[in-house]
């Protein structure tokens, strides 16, 4: 099967993961692999995991690989049609009225239509990325609608007829598993599971992503926020966290905070939870000394 041309230019997983790895992304062998897939065979790209594992980032990362904008659609409760397709300039299309008279208005022209991200997925499919960030967050009607969606990429507009794309968009979805998707939705995408990574590489992302962070210490705060991802916590630090607490720490260690209470003082920053850092109190100073001292 050949490639689409909207990858041209990356033939395999090897040539994709490296382009995400220049967008700033380290990606393992699984993610290249979907994604690569996913772009190759113009379907949706379904990835799930945790929270903080890096999800979002990678359709970020997809996004800068292929040279588009990322039209990013944060999903909620109750989200609607105005918020994800489009809505009508309603103000605009009562000034144009005033200021027609008695002369012919058309209300639904171009003018007067602000379209959201998924119309506009669909009116640009070669220049966006469409990403609906926490799909799990939405009802099942706003999933239902998607499904329609992204069966043949059109969207009915009353006034004005169906918008059809004149290619498949790129479309990635996320969900952190707060419930389960419908399986039809599923059957739509190619899908990966993000976990957290292991240890080797996260310290290697907190590397390119904190360059004030010499090496031993990342390996170091790697290890404390393995040790800390094992006990039940109500919100467990994600790739994010573990970036930003090396950062914390070195910058409180450049001031003269030794290690390892230069890590205890930043715990703010790793831990955003009053539950876990209460759970996490007594302990702290003995888990820091066996991880990062």
């Amino acid at each position: 099967m050949a490639v689409r041309p909207r990858i041209a230019g990356i033939d395999g997983p090897g040539a994709f993961a490296r382009g995400l790895r220049d967008a700033q992304y380290i990606a393992d062998e699984g993610f290249a692999t979907a994604a690569y897939l996913a772009l190759a065979l113009a379907k949706p790209l379904l990835l799930e995991g945790a929270p903080g594992v890096g999800k979002t980032e990678g359709a970020k990362a997809i996004a800068a690989v292929l040279g588009r904008q990322l039209l990013r659609l944060q999903c909620y409760e109750g989200i609607d049609a105005a918020a994800a397709l489009y809505e009508w300039n309603f103000p605009r299309q009562m000034l144009a009225i005033r200021q027609a008279g008695s002369t012919h208005v058309n209300l639904y022209a171009d003018e007067f239509l602000i379209a959201r991200p998924m119309l506009e997925a669909l009116q640009n499919p070669r220049e966006r990325v469409l990403l609906l960030d926490e799909i799990d967050r939405a009802d099942p009607e706003f999933e239902a609608f998607l499904l329609e969606f992204l069966s043949d990429f059109t969207l009915s507009i009353p006034e004005r007829g169906t918008v059809r794309a004149a290619e498949p968009p790129v479309v990635i979805l996320t969900s952190n598993r707060t419930r389960e998707l419908h399986e039809a939705l599923r059957r739509r995408c190619v899908y990966h599971w993000i976990d957290y990574p292991d240890p080797a590489l996260e310290a290697e992302i907190v590397m390119m992503r904190a360059s004030s962070v010499a090496r031993a210490t990342a390996a170091k705060v790697v290890a404390a926020v393995g040790a800390l991802r094992a006990r039940p916590l109500a919100k467990p630090p994600g790739v994010a966290e573990t970036v930003e607490w090396a950062e914390a720490a070195t910058l409180l260690h450049t001031q003269g905070a030794a290690w390892p209470a230069a890590f205890a003082r930043a715990v703010g920053v790793v831990l955003k939870d009053q539950d876990d850092l209460v759970h996490v109190a007594p302990d702290l100073d003995r888990l820091l000394m066996e991880t990062v001292a």
